[in-house]
């Protein structure tokens, strides 16, 4: 798929300003972002598939990105994280959200291909900044530095989100309480998806 481009977007990288971009931003993309989707919908700044890569966005050219319950639909996972590494500027963060594998209504869209739990970023991190529970790293040459990690705990029955919240309060407290609960616990009290933040490590 051949991207559209239907802002200047040599002049917003040029401005000085943060270049914000929000990937898979749907209907809803944030002010001052740049919107990329691959369907053509009101907001969208840049029409282009994410598993051609982001080829429209130089080295090193964004202080943000944002994105929301998309990398869950994405083939060629390896390939998408590199170009967000990529394109990130060495201070740059990257805001992800993804659903967790207990999530039960992560079965019912048929587009989604692909599971996350707590460490699946963290094949992209060096030993030493790992987990209690080291996972092998050396499957690739990328590398990240996750900044935060939290567990969003929600329900479609609002009346239990109270105690959802409690949930979500209590096991971030601390990565090994984090670990602990998706182990031993995950599968009794379902985790609606994961928020990470990270930068690049190299």
């Amino acid at each position: 798929m051949e991207p559209i481009i239907r802002i200047d977007l040599e002049k917003i990288i040029r401005s000085g300003e943060p270049v914000i971009v929000e990937l898979g931003c749907g209907q809803k993309k944030k002010a001052g972002r740049i919107g990329i989707d691959q369907v053509d919908l009101p907001g969208v700044d840049i029409l282009a598939d994410l598993e051609d890569g982001l080829s429209f966005l130089p080295d090193s050219s964004v202080d943000e990105i944002h994105c929301r319950s998309v990398l869950e639909h994405v083939k060629n996972f390896e390939k998408v994280m590199k170009e967000i590494v990529r394109v990130l500027k060495n201070d740059g963060r990257a805001h992800i959200f993804v659903p967790h594998f207990s999530n039960p209504h992560y079965y019912s869209d048929f587009t989604h291909i692909r599971f996350f739990g707590l460490y699946t970023f963290y094949y992209f991190v060096d030993a030493k900044y790992q987990l209690n529970r080291k996972v092998p790293h050396f499957y690739t040459d990328l590398r990240i530095r996750v900044l935060s990690q939290r567990l969003k705990f929600r329900s479609s029955f609002k009346v239990l989100n109270p105690i959802k919240k409690l949930l979500g309060r209590f096991f971030n407290m601390h990565p090994r309480l984090q670990e602990y609960y998706e182990e031993n616990l995950c599968y009794m009290l379902p985790c609606h998806g994961i928020e990470i933040v990270f930068k690049r490590d190299r």
